[in-house]
This record gives C-alpha cells, sequence and structure tokens, in this order.
C-alpha cells in the first residue's frame, strides 16, 4: 500500500520547521499502530508555549467522524490540539499543539483518533470576532493580551462628521489582566450597562489611545520624510478561533503613497501564551514598509536591537507602564526610524522591513506591567531576545509515517 507524506520541507504557519520521513508507525501499549511526532529542541533552552503546526496530509485521517488527539508516548497524557482550516474550503489543513520540550532533548507524541466530543458553547481562548455592535470594529484576544482594529462604517462616520467614528488602520491594545476571553463581555459593559471598558473593574481596561497613530503595529509607507498608510480595513472574514490560535483576514482599499499605489490584505494570527500577534501582510507597489508603534506622550524610551530584529517602546501610561513592540524574522528588518513630530498622533518608532515575494512578517505586540507578565522594560526586552531567538532557532518536528 502506498501512502502519500509531505515531500518537502515547509515552516510551520507560526515559529517552527519540519520534514516528513516515511518510516513506520509505533505500537502503544494494546498493539495498536498509530503515527509518532518526534520534536527536537536543539537550543540550550527548555521551551513551552510555542506551537507546533503539522500539515493533515502527513497522516491518513479521512473519517470525518474522528478526531485527532495528540498524545505523549511515555506518560499518555494526551495535550490540548487544534485543527484549522486555513483556506476556507471546509476541509481541516493542519494540525496545532504546544509541547514543553527541555533543552538539547527530544519528545516523542503520538497521533491518535477518537470519537469526536460534544461541542461547548463556551468561548475559546484564542478567540476573535467582527463587532458588528459596536460600529464595526475586528478584536481578537488570548489568554494575555487583547486587540482591536476599525472597520468601513467606523470611517464614514468620521468623514461624514457623525459622533463616535474612526479613522486608521493602527491597532489598538485592550489592556486586560485576567487570562478568560473578555472581549464579549467588555462591549456588553460599553453597550448595554452603566459601565465602560474605559473603567478598570479589576479585568483591565481600554485606555490605550490610538487616533490616526499606528498603534500596535499598523504599516505605513516613507516617501521622502513624510509616512503615508491606508484608511480602515473594508472587509474581514474570520480564519479559525481555538484553544490554541484565532486568525482571520482584513482587506484594505487601495492607497497613495505619493503616487504609488499599495494594495494591502493582512493575515492576523495570535497563539495561546504569546503576547505577540502575527501579522503576514501581502503588499502590492512597494518594495519595503515600515510598521510603527505610537509614541503617544512621548514620555517613554526606546530599545532597538537590530541583530535579532526587534524594536521596543515602553512607557508610563495612567497609572501603570506598557511595553509595545514589533519582532521581525529572518533578518527582514533593514532599518527604524524613531520619527518625532508636531502632528498629533503621528509620532512612531517605526521598523522598516523588507517586502519578499509580495509578503512581509512580523509580530507586534505588548506587556501590561499591571498585568504581572512583566515588572520592568528590562523583562520586557529579554522577552523580546527570547521570543526572536526562538524564531531563529525552531523546533525541529518529524513525523514518522508508513
Amino acid at each position: 500500500m502506498k501512502i502519500k507524506t509531505q515531500k518537502t520541507m515547509r515552516k510551520s504557519i507560526l515559529l517552527f520547521s519540519f520534514s516528513f520521513l516515511f518510516l513506520f508507525f509505533s505500537c502503544n501499549e494494546q498493539g495498536k499502530s498509530y503515527p509518532q511526532i518526534i520534536i527536537e529542541n536543539t537550543t540550550e533552552a527548555d521551551r513551552s508555549l510555542e506551537t507546533v503546526s503539522i500539515d493533515l496530509d502527513a497522516f491518513k485521517f479521512e473519517n470525518k467522524e474522528q478526531e485527532i488527539v495528540i498524545r505523549d508516548f511515555d506518560s499518555k497524557e494526551e495535550l490540548i490540539s487544534q485543527v484549522v482550516d486555513n483556506d476556507g474550503d471546509k476541509r481541516m489543513d493542519y494540525l496545532l499543539f504546544q509541547p514543553e520540550i527541555p533543552a538539547k532533548s527530544k519528545k516523542t507524541f503520538e497521533v491518535i483518533f477518537k470519537e469526536k466530543s460534544k461541542e461547548t458553547d463556551s468561548i475559546p481562548i484564542c478567540y476573535s470576532r467582527f463587532v458588528p455592535e459596536r460600529t464595526d470594529d475586528y478584536a481578537w484576544e488570548n489568554n494575555r493580551v487583547a486587540f482591536r482594529t476599525y472597520g468601513p462604517v467606523a470611517q464614514k462616520m468620521k468623514e461624514d462628521g457623525v459622533k463616535g467614528g474612526t479613522l486608521s488602520s493602527g491597532i489598538d491594545a485592550w489592556l486586560k489582566r485576567v487570562d478568560y476571553p473578555i472581549i464579549n463581555k467588555w462591549y456588553h459593559k460599553e453597550l448595554k450597562t452603566d459601565g465602560s471598558y474605559h473603567k478598570d473593574d479589576g479585568e483591565g481596561l481600554d485606555n490605550f489611545h490610538v487616533g490616526v497613530s499606528r498603534g500596535v503595529g499598523g504599516i505605513a509607507k516613507k516617501v521622502d520624510s513624510i509616512y503615508y498608510f491606508s484608511k480602515n480595513f473594508t472587509t474581514w472574514k474570520t480564519i479559525t478561533t481555538g484553544p490554541i490560535r484565532t486568525s482571520f483576514i482584513l482587506t484594505y482599499e487601495k492607497w497613495n503613497a505619493d503616487g504609488s499605489i499599495i494594495s494591502e490584505e493582512k493575515k492576523i494570527s495570535l497563539d495561546y501564551g504569546s503576547n505577540l500577534s502575527r501579522f503576514e501582510i501581502s503588499l502590492k507597489g512597494t518594495d519595503t514598509i515600515s510598521a510603527g508603534l505610537t509614541l503617544h506622550n512621548k514620555e517613554g524610551e526606546i530599545a532597538v536591537n537590530e541583530q535579532n530584529g526587534w524594536v521596543s517602546y515602553w512607557e508610563p501610561l495612567d497609572d501603570s507602564e506598557i511595553g509595545t513592540a514589533i519582532v521581525v524574522p529572518n533578518d527582514n528588518m533593514i532599518g527604524y526610524e524613531h520619527y518625532v513630530t508636531n502632528k498629533k498622533d503621528e509620532s512612531n518608532l517605526f521598523s522598516t522591513i523588507k517586502v519578499t515575494d509580495g509578503k512581509v512578517i512580523y509580530y507586534a505586540g505588548f506587556g501590561w506591567k499591571k498585568s504581572s507578565q512583566f515588572n520592568s522594560q528590562e523583562e520586557w526586552n529579554a522577552y523580546l531576545n527570547t521570543f526572536s531567538k526562538r524564531l531563529k532557532n525552531p523546533l525541529i518536528v518529524t513525523v514518522k509515517q508508513l
């Protein structure tokens, strides 16, 4: 019997590379045969909260009445996992899970098949959705951070002078300090009660001003001394939500950067345990782009590590402090600019990124001191260094299959 396997090396959606080999099944304690996944950590640091993504074509999985379960080969403990339809064809494409791998070691996992468990009505930890009840935001979150950005109705309201409109392609940060989902709860509080998500009732708040700035990772194109950028997103599409990842696509009208017409489509994902969203942006009309971090009142401190491909801004925010950052993998950060102007909300710390094959990939996010995740600029920048080093040294994943 001839089994089809992956023939080429490919990178996972986030952080990892792997190869598929024609090998053999492992045997469990009852003598049943299961495919194996072997994960190797070649670094000197323990690894956890990193998403392994495996093409489901690596497995013979045709029974839609079953679900895939990842199990530790030695302990038989089952890991949380998620399958993803990445292209919207209603066929699952990838298997996601987050193993813990000690430094300089390998671990083996089994892929077993079980009857599907009953669906629950609970909101996934990694969650995103379009929010028509608050004009037309798109919001996303995981167990550590939350974000939102703005749609065409908000843009038209602003252009027509209607109260409550927003004209911005910047990325807003929602400062949560709990590990459970808050998006729906906060919108309900703002729109249906006397409370407000601008007030911290113990879960966090929205006190991060964006305006026309780039917020946390919005893009811009510099021509001469001026930065140009798009308006609000025009269409949206949710790809997945779940225990490991949420992802979605935003498209924008073409925009003019001093005569260069630029098209922009963002694919954004956020994984469990990460403070940084992954941005994969398809672009036409430019060979470089800049991703920015708002400088607000210009009272913070910037930090730049060109070798590790990141820029960071740490600033006071009301009764706490916040760090924001952009991390660019694959040595594609080709410069940066601490851009300061007297124009309202237009001062940003920019990372300049090379467009490769019509795309840029970077990570952008934040750490809020009041959440107790990071207590200082030094801790935040150390996190960015670790994040960057993991990108440069992905876990090695091998699937053993007949």
